[in-house]
């Protein structure tokens, strides 16, 4: 028997003592992290929940097999999110569909949910009605009768690996109307804890022909950004959940076969929730490193060169800074230019990397 096959289905139950300790550790690191990220001002918290969307698009996808082009995901979520990244590119459908719902879930997390709003992500996943070279039926609860059960699978084609098999197609409305109901309902639970309910809830109905998995997370970091109370989104839930991809099949097929009893799944995504935050810093190093240089240079006086030219070596940048190309860039003639780099490097901004004559570069002192 699967778990919604038990008299009690949905009423899970856990060990709250064992789950209490870690759940506390990871409300800490949250706020502390929130906190921390707040201290950097707008723009870069901006920069930062550029660079953590995309990653999650980016990871997202590669869990199902599917990779993006990263460029296409980061102008596609800058574009929406009203940012001046600059070298943006156009981005195809699939991008456009996946972006739409991501920003959908984090930027309005708190719309309520309803089949509408469920449908429009599936259909925004799926714009042409098919999934690879299947035809599948998009916006609309799935189908599949008793004879053609929905199996959660991972794994290559031809040698997947089944998980577990979702209810048959016929208890999905029902499933889906007061899972929504619970889904928006006040609770006194921990907003935390009601996320990792959520994802395996959602996952183990699997409503849809496809995309479940993505849905799944965009309602998972939906949940996030309530228990945040933030637009602003600093680590990735799916990214962690790439990098242990086989460690959560497992405990997947394990709660599935088990009992109402969710302890060790809700152990498991806590545990995995603390290594994202614990691994926001390596997604987020370019960010974090633009706040220290900054933290550390708040007096030195710049002019507006100086600026666009330091933001500009820490983004996209082509090829190594000389004067000429100070000059160029900036519209100014070639003495103006070095008295400018000259001046960044008396504060102790800019360093004269190795060489002399024309080849003279420079660059930042991070």
């Amino acid at each position: 028997m699967y778990i919604y096959q038990k008299n009690n289905w949905p009423n899970f139950y856990w060990e709250i003592e064992k789950i209490s300790e870690i759940l506390v550790s990871v409300r800490h690191k949250q706020g502390r992290l929130i906190g921390r990220m707040e201290g950097m001002g707008f723009h870069l918290q901006s920069e930062a929940t550029l660079s953590t969307i995309t990653i999650d698009v980016l990871k997202s996808s590669e869990i199902e097999g599917e990779i993006l082009d990263k460029e296409q995901v980061r102008s596609s979520i800058a574009q929406k999110l009203g940012l001046d990244i600059g070298g943006l590119v156009p981005a195809d459908r699939n991008v456009e569909g996946i972006v739409e719902m991501m920003l959908d879930a984090t930027q309005n997390y708190s719309r309520k949910l309803s089949v509408e709003r469920l449908f429009d992500w599936h259909a925004a996943l799926f714009p042409t009605g098919r999934s690879g070279m299947n035809k599948i039926i998009v916006a609309a609860w799935r189908t599949h009768g008793k004879d053609d059960p929905m199996r959660v699978v991972s794994g290559p084609m031809g040698r997947e690996r089944v998980h577990f098999q979702a209810p048959d197609a016929d208890r999905v409305e029902h499933e889906m109307k007061s899972f929504i109901r619970w889904f928006n309902e006040t609770a006194e639970l921990d907003p935390v804890l009601k996320a990792a309910i959520i994802h395996l809830q959602f996952v183990t109905i699997h409503p849809f022909d496809d995309g479940n998995g993505r849905i799944a997370r965009a309602l998972t970091d939906m949940q996030l950004a309530r228990a945040d109370q933030s637009v602003q989104r600093f680590y990735s839930m799916s990214s962690q959940i790439r990098k242990e991809r086989k460690e959560y099949y497992t405990i997947l097929e394990k709660t599935q076969k088990g009992d109402l009893d969710i302890t060790n799944w809700i152990i498991w995504f806590l545990r995995c929730l603390d290594r994202a935050i614990d691994n926001s810093e390596e997604n987020l190093s370019l960010v974090l490193s633009k706040w220290k240089f900054w933290d550390r240079h708040s007096s030195a006086i710049l002019n507006e060169r100086q600026r666009k030219m330091i933001n500009k070596l820490f983004s996209d940048f082509e090829g190594k800074l000389t004067s000429s190309k100070w000059a160029k860039m900036n519209k100014c003639s070639q003495d103006t230019a070095g008295r400018d780099i000259n001046d960044l490097m008396d504060k102790g901004i800019l360093l004269k990397e190795a060489g002399g004559g024309r080849s003279t570069s420079y660059t930042l002192h991070v």
